[in-house]
């Protein structure tokens, strides 16, 4: 919030001047270096070691690169509220609104600072880049060190991470009406010209660091550098910026405390740059164990790989959420495509599965002549085929002729998919509670999978756990019912882990783990009826009268009435 300032009067005295005129340096002159009021337009209140247009456009720079700064710590914090603690529209939603709560407050805090605003805007500045560069780690150390403790300190990761809302909100806040102070300081100018200038270069800065968080830094860098790198550029411009034009408007105490707080915050950061990977590596067996063997940034998401070595199962962890456990994996993929693939199937279209699991199972099927796989994640693929325990769980799967993979997005690629080419369709897809996750879930996407289904085709969907997110479940019944299909629900117990199979990511509430699967067969012209397939293999964990105790328990948990989930109007996680 900017208090705007009109113009004053012609030779009437400003607010910073003295009762003797303008305030002078130790050598007397009012005027910056850019000469008197008579060479070049109104003189500068403040003494000047550039010429007034070149002091505007520095302070126009600054505002450029501290708006930059300001989003991507916003940004990171909003991937930080999905990325360690689950993925939720309300969750994010939170942290952006305390956020700009915190910015309005800091706008009307800042007022008190106007009479020291070179100070001011220097204190402000150091401050946000040791707050916003180190919020990355900090969060992550709470959660990876802290996260499993329960008790009183379940919700501390989700409290810290709205302080650091907080704090980075009041800090961003207080910028602009400093620098508006600054600017009008240099030339005094009416305060619609000057909050048009200073908002340009602002929303400018805003779009570049918008642009450079997901495209550049993290990418590049990952979150936790990314997050150092940004602190650093922040504290070295709004250092230099006070320092180097402002710096006969402190006072020789004030500049040496700038300083100081300047250099000590960018050792700090450049410190933990430096050790950033031994804390990376430190914080993951904290929070997976000792036995991480692989953990690669890929263009879509962290993929990690534990154990799957000297008799240890192997875990896939995929964004921190478990995926595959190596001890119950063959229970799961077992249930989810043996019941599908009674009857014709051929033609096999694989959703999801880029690690191999799936397809695994439908090739031990006689008559399977085709079998496509569309994955998002090109990265996961290739280590499902490079990884020798990874690969050798899905018998190398993705390998085999028949199999034609393809990178896509799930929904994207149905929409041109061709019309009746499939004899069996399975969702092996994430969790729908997973915000990212919730498209594939929705009425039409399970209308384009119809679409591309045989005449007597199935289609078999992953609908997350049925025990301790029952509404999750049920609407995924309800939704794929609402596109025309006609289902049957089965669910499959599974083992405790430790760790979250759902939505949210790191060490499960045992209280409220997910202890089972839950499973929807579809098909547009019957009821079908989940069963094995009498010419096709034995699975090892499912039997016929298994699965029909599965139908009956899975019933037992029905929730009626529930509307279907739309893309303009998602239903899960409600």
């Amino acid at each position: 919030m900017i208090d705007p300032q009109a113009s004053a009067p012609p030779g009437s005295p400003q607010p910073w001047d003295g009762p003797d005129g303008p305030r002078r340096d130790d050598a007397g002159d009012a005027a910056s270096a850019g000469g008197p009021a008579s060479a070049g337009g109104p003189a500068s209140a403040v003494p000047l070691p550039v010429r007034q247009g070149t002091g505007r456009w520095l302070v126009l720079a600054g505002v450029f690169v501290c708006a930059a700064c300001g989003l991507v710590y916003e940004l990171e914090l909003v991937a930080l509220a999905a990325y360690l603690m689950g993925d939720s529209v309300a969750q994010t939603s939170v942290v952006l609104s305390v956020m700009v709560f915190a910015m309005g407050i800091g706008s009307l805090a800042a007022k008190r600072l106007r009479r020291h605003a070179a100070a001011g805007f220097g204190a402000v500045e150091a401050a946000l880049a040791l707050v916003g560069g180190c919020s990355a780690m900090a969060l992550y150390a709470v959660f990876a060190w802290t996260g499993d403790w329960g008790g009183v300190w379940a919700s501390g990761p989700r409290c810290l991470l709205v302080a650091f809302s907080l704090a980075t909100g009041l800090l961003i806040g207080a910028e602009v009406p400093l620098l508006m102070e600054l600017i009008q300081r240099i030339r005094r100018q009416d305060a619609g010209g000057a909050v048009a200038d200073l908002s340009a270069a602002d929303y400018v800065g805003a779009l570049v660091g918008g642009l450079a968080f997901p495209f550049l830094l993290l990418p590049l860098l990952g979150q936790l550098t990314g997050a150092l790198i940004t602190g650093a550029v922040n504290a070295v411009v709004g250092g230099a910026l006070v320092l180097g034009l402002f710096r006969r408007d402190l006072t020789p105490r004030a500049r040496r405390l700038l300083l100081t707080a300047n250099v000590c915050v960018l050792a700090l950061l450049a410190s933990a740059a430096v050790l950033v990977d031994d804390f990376e590596r430190a914080a993951r067996q904290a929070l997976y164990g000792p036995d991480v063997r692989v953990a690669v940034h890929t263009d879509v998401q962290e993929v990690l790989l534990t154990g799957g070595r000297d008799g240890r199962p192997l875990n896939l962890f995929l964004d921190g959420r478990l995926r595959v456990d190596g001890r119950d994996e063959l229970r799961y993929h077992e249930a989810l495509v043996h019941p599908a693939m009674t009857g014709r199937h051929a033609r096999v279209l694989v959703l999801g599965g880029g690690d191999g699991l799936a397809v695994r199972e439908v090739l031990r099927h006689p008559g399977v002549r085709r079998a496509d796989v569309v994955a998002l994640d090109a990265g996961l693929v290739r280590l499902a085929r490079t990884d020798p325990a990874l690969s050798r769980l899905n018998a190398h799967s993705l390998d085999d002729p028949r199999v034609r993979v393809i990178t896509a997005d799930a929904f994207d690629w149905l929409r041109t998919a061709p019309t009746a080419a499939y004899d069996v369709v399975v969702a092996d897809l994430p969790h729908p509670g997973i915000t990212a996750s919730t498209k594939l879930y929705a009425q039409e996407f399970y209308g384009l999978a119809r679409r591309a289904l045989a005449p007597g085709g199935r289609l078999v969907v992953h609908g997350g756990a049925v025990r301790s997110r029952p509404r999750d479940f049920w609407t995924v019944d309800a939704t794929l019912r609402a596109a025309g299909l006609r289902t049957t629900a089965y669910r499959v117990r599974g083992r405790q882990t430790g760790f979250a199979h759902g939505p949210d990511r790191g060490p499960a509430d045992t209280a409220a783990a997910h202890r089972d699967w839950g499973f929807v067969l579809a098909a547009d012209r019957h009821t079908p009826r989940p069963r094995l397939d009498p010419a096709g293999p034995r699975p090892r964990t499912l039997t016929d009268a298994a699965l029909a105790a599965d139908v009956r328990a899975a019933e037992r948990t029905r929730v009626p009435g529930l509307p279907p989930s739309t893309l303009v109007h998602p239903r899960y996680g409600d």
